[in-house]
């Protein structure tokens, strides 16, 4: 995997320029196609995810990631008559500030759909704001079931029509993550972790589950702060239930220094995560070698259809890696935009009245996307359940199996 370190600045690729629009955040590309009419003003894709903070190494990578996917679309006129600008806003990780970014968005008469949110817990409080004002919402990474299905499994309802997901979920990726360990990795007694977020939580209880289910022993069950940084006394009750593998539901701002930590007391098991884990800062903070984590997708660097965007990410020159969420945010920002242009069609014109046929649009969109087939089904979950469990190795994440949960 490629250096994931960012930087705040946006660096602008060649023969593109960068301008924060006055009085916003916004970013206005001047990569229009030559001869494009942008007579009819502009329309405005919002993202909503961690541009600063513990994250923000994931959250650049889907901002730059969507910034892609609008240069080019105003590179081929894409949206006939305007100019596709993009909105970014931080939510910091923070549900308040995340559905204040929401607000903010939502009171934007040119914001035609939003590419977010990085966290589930704050999805949930962005999806009530934006479903408001019929704003699509498509995120490049939220994994819980639950903001799609609801909290019965048994009986899944859809919660908000507007919105979508380009990433598999949670009930399937901490199964899927069970099955490596317990099965190929012949790890049978299992310190689960988590942080007792939406998204920690979550996919700890499901790989619990499942692990359980494949034969093996939960020796030990532990809640840790996000914001946590000695973990002493912790791996020493963890060490005393003897586990052989330590499964971490979070991300890596914890799970980094807790790998380090307890490797230096003596606890070389190998820890494994979900996709908050899967990220060149969790090595950098004490992932070593051995931990494990899955993520959704095939690994990018090696599908057929993300060779063009990987490319074009590149030549961009954007300040940071475009992070293990970059390819479905730029498929999450090229389905709103193409469904936008359909939307109009050639003579039609962006107003409150469109965003009923946008999310028609949106929901019957299906293209070959940078991550694979992009489409969603009934609830707005992908179609794609592809899942990619990796491994550090020399310093590195290597994929080490790439599959779907069978159950």
């Amino acid at each position: 995997m490629l250096n994931r370190t960012v930087k705040a600045a946006v660096v602008v690729a060649t023969g593109t320029l960068a301008l924060a629009a006055c009085g916003t955040n916004r970013t206005e590309s001047g990569a229009d196609g030559a001869g494009c009419d942008t007579s009819k003003g502009t329309v405005t894709v919002g993202v909503i995810a961690p541009l600063s903070g513990n994250l923000s190494a994931i959250g650049l990578g889907v901002r730059y990631s969507a910034q892609l996917a609008v240069d080019q679309a105003n590179a081929k006129c894409a949206v006939k008559g305007y100019k596709v600008v993009l909105a970014p806003e931080d939510d910091q990780a923070s549900p308040q500030i995340g559905q204040q970014a929401a607000t903010k968005l939502s009171t934007d008469p040119t914001v035609v759909g939003v590419v977010g949110t990085l966290n589930s817990s704050v999805a949930q409080s962005v999806q009530p704001v934006l479903s408001q004002k019929k704003i699509v919402m498509v995120s490049p990474a939220n994994t819980t079931p639950s903001l799609t299905k609801g909290t019965d499994p048994s009986n899944p309802k859809r919660q908000f029509d507007n919105y979508f997901r380009v990433c598999t979920t949670d009930d399937l990726q901490g199964p899927y993550a069970a099955d490596y360990l317990v099965k190929k990795a012949s790890k049978k007694n299992i310190a689960v972790i988590q942080d007792g977020k939406t998204y920690g939580r979550g996919l700890a209880d499901a790989f619990t589950a499942q692990a359980t289910k494949d034969g093996a022993k939960i020796v030990d069950q532990e809640q840790v702060g996000e914001k946590d940084t000695d973990f002493s006394g912790l791996i020493s009750k963890v060490q005393a239930t003897k586990p052989d593998a330590i499964y971490y539901g979070g991300e890596y701002a914890v799970a980094g220094p807790l790998s380090k930590q307890a490797a230096s007391l003596g606890i070389t098991i190998p820890v494994m995560g979900g996709d908050g884990l899967y990220d060149q800062k969790f090595i950098d903070l004490g992932g070593k070698e051995g931990d494990l984590a899955t993520s959704v997708g095939a690994p990018t660097e090696k599908l057929q259809s993300a060779k063009d965007f990987v490319k074009a990410y590149t030549a961009s020159k954007f300040a940071g890696e475009y992070g293990p969420d970059g390819a479905f945010a730029y498929d999450a920002a090229n389905a709103i935009i193409t469904s936008v242009a359909k939307t109009l069609g050639d003579n039609g014109r962006w107003g409150a009245d469109q965003h009923d046929a946008l999310l028609r649009n949106v929901g019957s969109y299906q293209a070959a996307g940078a991550t694979g087939n992009i489409a969603f089904d009934q609830y707005g979950d992908s179609t794609n359940k592809v899942l990619t469990v990796y491994q550090v190795t020399s310093g590195k994440w290597v994929p080490a199996q790439t599959g779907t949960f069978e159950g």
